[in-house]
């Protein structure tokens, strides 16, 4: 895991890790993605239970880019973020939220229009019945286990469309209780491709976005407002201390 402290007068501190074959980009306990999103929770490694998984991502960049609604024609906006859990161990590919609410929630909606005014989303999804239980697998039949969260981002960055898929590994091994509603597994499963399949190398071209040190421009237009001003585009650099805004045009 590479890990990148910043701040004014603070030592600066590098150190690179291996995370389950995977490289994580973290500053002040942020991951960062290859897209807009910047993961707050849960961390890679962690050992998961309760009533539901929660995962919480920042959908603004850190502020860099603005909250739907979007204009269509803005050169930067998030389409819309997927997110599943999945585990070849187990061969499992439970559908989190892919935008579409199911019935009693069993996979959630749409993440960017919940929590209106906020920029980090909340993703609270109550486990699937057959990840009831405590402690490691019992067995080979056993659901639980070693699991991915998968992020997948479908985005528009200054023109471009993106869709990057971002993998976190979590331990499915804390006590997950019977809590009335769980979904059934195979109302949320889905068919679980290969990593060549996935090709999330191909996918993910467009790198880490967004890290202390990146210089990455975000253009972004603000929808025409309803008194008929024109639309704003703004311009956002990322920079080692803080955000730099450094242009605005109006037509």
């Amino acid at each position: 895991m590479r890990s990148l402290g910043h701040g004014t007068g603070i030592l600066v501190s590098l150190f690179v890790a291996s995370a389950l074959a995977a490289d994580f980009v973290t500053s002040g306990g942020q991951i960062f993605t290859p897209g807009f999103a910047i993961l707050d929770a849960p961390q890679p490694g962690t050992p998961l239970g309760g009533d539901t998984i929660e995962v919480a991502l920042d959908v603004s960049a850190d502020g860099k880019l603005n909250l739907p609604p979007y204009d269509p024609a803005s050169p930067s906006l998030i389409h819309n973020i997927t997110i599943f859990l999945y585990s070849y161990d187990t061969g499992r590919n439970f559908t989190i939220t892919n935008g579409t609410a199911s019935a009693n929630n069993a996979s959630l909606g749409d993440i960017m229009l919940s929590e209106p005014g906020s920029t980090v989303k909340h993703v609270k999804w109550t486990w699937p019945d057959c990840l009831i239980g405590d402690g490691k697998p019992d067995g080979s039949g056993s659901d639980r286990g070693a699991y991915n969260i998968s992020i997948r981002q479908n985005f528009r960055l200054n023109g471009d469309d993106h869709y990057t898929i971002f993998d976190v590994p979590i331990s499915v091994t804390n006590s997950i209780p019977f809590v009335g509603n769980n979904p059934s597994c195979d109302s949320v499963n889905n068919p679980l491709l290969t990593p060549e399949e996935i090709d999330a190398t191909t996918a993910n071209s467009v790198g880490i976005l967004f890290a202390p040190g990146d210089a990455t421009v975000v253009q972004q237009q603000q929808p025409t407002g309803e008194n008929g001003a024109g639309s704003v585009v703004f311009e956002w650099k990322s920079a080692v201390v803080g955000l730099l805004a450094f242009g605005m045009l109006i037509f």
